[in-house]
């Protein structure tokens, strides 16, 4: 399905369990402003090149808005759209003084060298530079981009506002990014994991994890999760999958995708076809890589007993069903990966401040952040009755339409 379909439909039923007015509901799915924008610049070689960046500002009734910039061949309107309306949420989960924006640029940052992403990059900047800003969107990474374009925005904004580090989240440290940022959306899914199996009376030592993705995410949950003395029994990316019953070796493993570039040809597990990834048995599945993987044609033959949404909208609705016939626990991606989001907000108020915390500082709030929207989100499922992703967008819905009607909305 769809994700902007997808998303919309989990706001709609929310707006039902909510009872909100139609008039109010409506306007908290039409976007603040949508920008498109024409990037031209100059090849290495000569030629002149022109890519089309977007950038979709969904909400900004509980602050400025917030979201990543992606640069893929496949960035379109209504993937922006969608991931824009979800950081709405996700932010209001989290309970962060933000609203939603969603940016990217339609390109293969694998075809381009550094000096064109640049390039690339600060023709993006400049075409939006009046339309960002500390208090009004304040963009980060994505995929495709990382704390070095981050830094090429920052510079290109300060030259028209002066300097302005908390213009960008995700900046290397030496400009103002916050330590325990690069870990922080990992860290957030192991926070998040202790609470949903506490609830259970289990914890992550005692059980056997599936992940889908090794990169920045699913690199630090594996190594979070090994730490913590939990098997992780299957992983697999893009290059491959592997699988080994009594426990994959992470740190071998991290070693040997830094000098080969992938999981493939590891030599600690078993090759495991990729497609069997998602249904191996375990306890625990944690998807953290790319939309829908989790789909109406495998969810049936889902094993695990809990799945962690690290990606964004890894699980269709129509699969969130079958799911949930079957007693699986789905801890959805609007609480579950928020905290890369929640260490973003970290930074803005450390550059805002002028003050710095320790990686400790970090990561002890995090912790705290990640644990109170946990409580807030079972609250939710005990006043509605609902399913974990219905707590969690309601809880999110509410808190953004009560700040709509509190700023003066009339219907």
């Amino acid at each position: 399905m769809n994700s902007l379909v997808a998303t919309t439909r989990n706001f709609r039923q929310a707006a039902r369990l909510l009872g909100l007015d139609a008039k109010l509901e409506r306007s908290l799915l039409i976007p603040f402003r949508e920008i498109k924008v024409e990037c031209t610049i100059p090849r290495d070689d000569g030629t002149l090149a022109s890519y089309v960046g977007f950038r979709v500002q969904h909400d900004n009734a509980r602050g400025p808005m917030k979201g990543g910039i992606r640069y893929h061949q496949e960035v379109d309107p209504d993937e922006v759209n969608a991931l824009a309306q979800l950081m709405t949420w996700k932010t209001a989960v989290a309970d962060i003084p933000y609203g939603g924006a969603k940016g990217g640029i339609g390109c293969n940052p694998k075809d381009l060298s550094s000096s064109e992403l640049e390039r690339l990059t600060r023709v993006f900047t400049q075409k939006i530079h009046d339309l960002i800003g500390i208090h009004t969107d304040v963009p980060a990474p994505d995929m495709g981009t990382n704390s070095q374009v981050m830094a090429w925005i920052l510079d290109e904004y300060s030259k028209f506002h002066g300097h302005s580090p908390a213009v960008v989240t995700g900046k290397p440290i030496d400009l103002g990014g916050s330590l325990g940022r690069d870990a922080a959306t990992g860290r957030g899914v192991i926070f998040a994991t202790d609470a949903l199996l506490a609830e259970y009376g289990k914890s992550i030592s005692d059980q056997k994890f599936v992940i889908q993705g090794f990169g920045n995410v699913g690199s630090w949950a594996a190594q979070l999760i090994h730490e913590r003395g939990g098997k992780v029994v299957a992983i697999g990316d893009i290059t491959g999958a592997v699988k080994n019953g009594n426990g994959i070796d992470i740190p071998a493993l991290v070693k040997h995708k830094n000098e080969t570039g992938g999981i493939k040809g590891f030599s600690g597990a078993e090759p495991l076809d990729p497609d069997q990834l998602l249904v191996e048995e375990c306890d625990v599945l944690i998807p953290c890589a790319l939309g829908g993987v989790v789909n109406r044609e495998n969810a049936a033959d889902v094993k695990a007993k809990f799945i962690i949404e690290a990606a964004n909208h890894p699980t269709d609705p129509e699969a969130d069903e079958i799911l949930s016939k079957k007693g699986v626990m789905v801890l959805p991606d609007i609480y579950a990966n928020a905290g890369g989001v929640v260490v973003s907000y970290f930074e803005w108020v450390q550059n805002i401040q002028g003050f710095m915390w320790d990686e400790d500082k970090v990561n002890q709030e995090l912790r705290k952040y990640m644990m109170k929207g946990f409580n807030n989100i079972k609250e939710m499922c005990r006043t509605y009755e609902c399913s974990l992703r219905m707590g969690a967008f309601t809880l999110g819905v509410r808190r953004v339409a009560r700040a709509t009607v509190l700023r003066g909305w009339e219907a």
